[in-house]
């Protein structure tokens, strides 16, 4: 009586025993972009059933909301489709914005997919007495064996604090906000960042009869997307069966300078390290060319310098010189937004929200965490994630299927 006595005090102090909490006998698993999806499918394949939460109003909410009109995906369909269902065959090689998102829709309804829209999770925390995690959202309050984090690499667009942003009377925004060049026609635009995203908008920018220039900071690869007659990604994973990085990344920037030419001579100076190398050490992509070269060694692109600060008019450079623009674009990427609300520290490193141990091994942690999308290898890295999760699952939820229902147990 006194125990009983006791626990009813302390549900009356306690906040948990205050809130009202759903069981989930599956997985939750948090973000319903291509990895959320991913594992949702591998998990049904498995006979495990899953939760999916989804802070915006639809899936794939990065894609629908936030890319540009032209994107398109940067490798070959083969290397970007999820597991279980490959792209249609009518799709082109590189399939577009439009015709990815109504691939991951197709997906959903194949799979019977159904996440929980508008649910932002506001804290996700292991309970070791439950020994479960529980998952606050917006819309109410979760419980779960397992928690699959697809929150993604690119939740939260990265804005760098640039001085004199105040002054500058021209508008700011990062390329989650840009659509198309048309309504820049005839102004002149500053691109900052020169990864594939900041060269396609300089491209879309020039085809609209924008004058863009873009700032080159740091080293950069720049590769042509297709190489042989293949594309440069399937090339590089066929070279790599056979032969070292090194002499991999020899090849191909022997075959990008028989292509492209010195890019150093444009302002583009390569890194020390060869793509792959670099890919793999440190996450940074090459720039994959879809014609943005030819208009910066035409002149209709500009490459500048880094900026050292903006000025009422325009921007002041790293190397004395000064120009004016009419808009400044930040093509500065995105980040992980997991140490915000993932009460963890093990897993996920609270510097950049990915993995602390790399690929392949970032996939799994401790108490039923799980990381899908986080390899820095793109949808395949993703593929590859769901498959290993589901797999893991299924193992667990099978010896709990066989405990609960063994004889012993309904006696």
């Amino acid at each position: 009586m006194d125990c009983w006595r006791e626990m009813e005090g302390k549900r009356s102090h306690d906040p948990l025993f205050q809130e009202s909490w759903v069981w989930v006998p599956g997985p939750i698993i948090v973000g319903a972009g291509p990895s959320g999806l991913a594992a949702a499918a591998c998990l049904k394949e498995k006979g495990v059933p899953s939760l999916l939460l989804e802070r915006s109003h639809c899936i794939a909410s990065l894609w629908q909301l936030k890319t540009y009109d032209r994107l398109r995906l940067h490798l070959p369909k083969q290397f970007c489709q999820l597991p279980l269902m490959p792209f249609p065959e009518d799709f082109p090689m590189y399939p577009d914005k439009r015709q990815f998102v109504s691939y991951l829709e197709d997906y959903a309804q194949r799979f019977k997919i159904r996440p929980v829209f508008n649910a932002a999770v506001e804290s996700a925390e292991y309970d070791g007495v439950a020994g479960a995690w529980r998952v606050r959202t917006e819309r109410g309050n979760y419980v779960s064996r397992w928690l699959v984090v697809a929150s993604g690499e690119n939740a939260e667009a990265v804005v760098p604090e640039i001085e004199g942003v105040g002054e500058f009377k021209g508008g700011v925004i990062h390329t989650s906000s840009y659509k198309s060049g048309e309504v820049f026609q005839g102004k002149k635009v500053l691109v900052v960042g020169c990864g594939n995203s900041g060269m396609e908008v300089c491209l879309d920018l020039c085809n609209h009869n924008a004058k863009p220039s873009i700032v080159v900071r740091d080293t950069v690869h720049v590769l042509p997307r297709e190489m042989l007659g293949r594309s440069t990604f399937g090339l590089s994973m066929w070279l790599l069966k056979w032969l070292p990085v090194k002499v991999v990344d020899s090849l191909l920037l022997l075959v990008a300078r028989l292509a492209l030419g010195d890019t150093a001579q444009l302002g583009l100076e390569r890194p020390e390290l060869g793509p792959l190398e670099l890919k793999s050490l440190t996450g940074k992509t090459p720039v994959l060319d879809v014609g943005t070269l030819s208009k910066i060694r035409d002149g209709e692109i500009k490459v500048c310098p880094g900026i050292d600060r903006l000025t009422d008019e325009g921007a002041l450079f790293a190397d004395g010189s000064t120009e004016n623009f009419d808009l400044v674009i930040l093509a500065t990427g995105y980040k992980s937004n997991v140490p915000s609300w993932l009460k963890e520290r093990d897993m996920f490193s609270e510097k950049d929200g990915l993995p602390r141990r790399p690929f392949p091994n970032g996939w799994k942690g401790e108490h039923g965490l799980y990381a899908v999308g986080f390899t820095k290898r793109g949808l395949l890295g993703a593929s590859i994630d769901a498959r290993r999760i589901a797999d893991d699952v299924e193992k667990l939820w099978n010896e709990l299927i066989a405990i609960t229902s063994s004889p012993l147990t309904t006696l």
